[in-house]
């Protein structure tokens, strides 16, 4: 891969990092890129694990240090997504087909209507008030973990609702644990599509630091802005994303 395609992956990295934590939907961003790039989807699907480890690396250090963790609900979350990871890594290490593209559009205007119509919850949730549906939480957190494990694209879209509806968490609270669950079953999943494809690692740092510097910044985005903003965000890309994958 030449040097200036590297470039342009860290660049993309920056937004779809940004993207990746206060919503989702950022690997919409760098996946296709590497196809353009001719390269295998598969590997493309393997190599932006490598991103997204570092961007999440990075997001629960700054959530950790503006006071937001919960690391014991956190890692009971993240076994329970790396249990499906496991199966959905098997599966999208052979990934390819364009029907992919129309599933996903469907999973996302599932998710928006959910969102949509949830019920308005207060902003000021205290922060140690106790999840809601803790069983149900984690049982839908394995097919999140699937579905991580498996394209990792649109995940957060996924993971939003389990936490915010089911479990309760002002959407605040949910990317801080969200970026944790996805930082934990990513390490699984990279673990299986290193070992059954030849990745590109050069890509894969260059978007990693890209994909860093903008998850940094979209945890304080979070953090500073708050739910309202975060909706915002979570509508505007989820329709983008929709037109894209339905039209483009």
């Amino acid at each position: 891969m030449e040097l200036w395609e590297i470039f342009l992956l860290m660049t993309v990295g920056v937004i779809a990092g940004w993207l990746n934590v206060m919503a989702g939907g950022g690997s919409l961003l760098t996946v296709p890129v590497m196809l353009f790039m001719d390269v295998p989807a598969p590997v493309a699907n393997g190599t932006n694990r490598i991103a997204i480890l570092a961007q999440n690396i990075t997001a629960v250090y700054a959530f950790f240090r503006k006071g937001f963790s919960d690391f014991k609900l956190s890692l009971s979350l993240s076994l329970a997504a790396s249990i499906g990871a496991v199966g959905g890594a098997f599966v999208g290490v052979q990934l390819d087909g364009v029907w992919f593209n129309r599933t996903l559009a469907i999973v996302m205007i599932l998710v928006m209507l959910v969102m949509a119509t949830g019920k308005k919850k207060s902003h000021h949730n205290n922060e140690n008030s106790e999840p809601k549906n803790l069983i149900l939480g984690h049982f839908c957190m394995i097919g999140a973990g699937f579905w991580g494990g498996f394209i990792q694209v649109g995940v957060g879209f996924i993971l939003m609702p389990i936490l915010h509806r089911v479990m309760g968490f002002n959407l605040v609270r949910v990317n801080m644990y969200k970026v944790f669950v996805v930082l934990s079953y990513t390490i699984v999943a990279l673990f299986i599509f290193a070992t059954q494809l030849e990745l590109l690692w050069w890509a894969g740092f260059g978007l990693a630091v890209g994909n860093s510097i903008g998850g940094w910044y979209g945890a304080h985005t979070t953090i500073h802005k708050g739910e309202a903003w975060i909706k915002a965000v979570m509508y505007i890309a989820l329709s983008c994303f929709i037109i894209k994958l339905l039209f483009f």
